[in-house]
């Protein structure tokens, strides 16, 4: 259950809130701060080991969980946010900036959970891409599913040994059943 407080003014103003980066975190959406639901343990286990295989195939980009990225009068916290090495935030001393970003992130990865619904989270990612994501996953752990969006193109629903698209100079091979075989433990 998300949990919504009164309308806000600006997005310049829901970002100068405290409380927006409590767990789980707040997004700013239609002029209304709402906060994101938990994920869970399948959530959870899926976001680490996303990010882990997605570092480990490219030194182009940079996988992060839970990064703020405001762009076109919107603020979301997509469960991973996937961006170019080089227009990474840095501060005056070098080290990367801890407000987030301010542009759509090259890659968005959402994992829907039980809670969630999947009209708002596909909601934020035809959002990035709008705003110049260039590919963007909706993973649904009940259904073992994930839709692709892409610029110009219909959205895509890959099951089973379908292989998953990535971004040109990531080197990583991977299908559907791959990603949702790490949720399997032996007993």
């Amino acid at each position: 259950m998300t949990t919504t407080v009164a309308k806000i003014i600006t997005i310049e103003e829901f970002l100068k809130l405290d409380y927006i980066d409590e767990s789980p975190a707040w997004e700013y959406i239609n002029s209304e701060a709402i906060q994101k639901p938990m994920g869970g343990g399948k959530h959870s286990l899926l976001q680490k080991r996303l990010v882990t295989v997605i570092d480990t195939a490219t030194s182009d980009y940079e996988a992060f969980p839970e990064l703020r990225c405001s762009c076109g009068n919107r603020s979301v916290v997509p469960d991973i946010a996937v961006i170019t090495t080089d227009l990474i935030p840095l501060d005056e001393s070098g080290d990367i900036i801890s407000s987030g970003i301010n542009f759509a992130p090259d890659w968005v990865i959402e994992i829907l959970s039980p809670a969630q619904s999947q009209t708002k989270v596909t909601g934020n990612i035809l959002h990035c891409i709008k705003h110049g994501t260039k590919l963007g996953w909706l993973l649904d752990p009940n259904e073992r599913s994930i839709l692709v969006y892409q610029p110009h193109s219909l959205p895509e629903l890959l099951t089973g040994t379908d292989r998953l698209p990535v971004l040109e100079g990531v080197n990583l091979i991977i299908t559907v059943e791959e990603i949702f075989a790490w949720l399997q433990r032996k007993k």
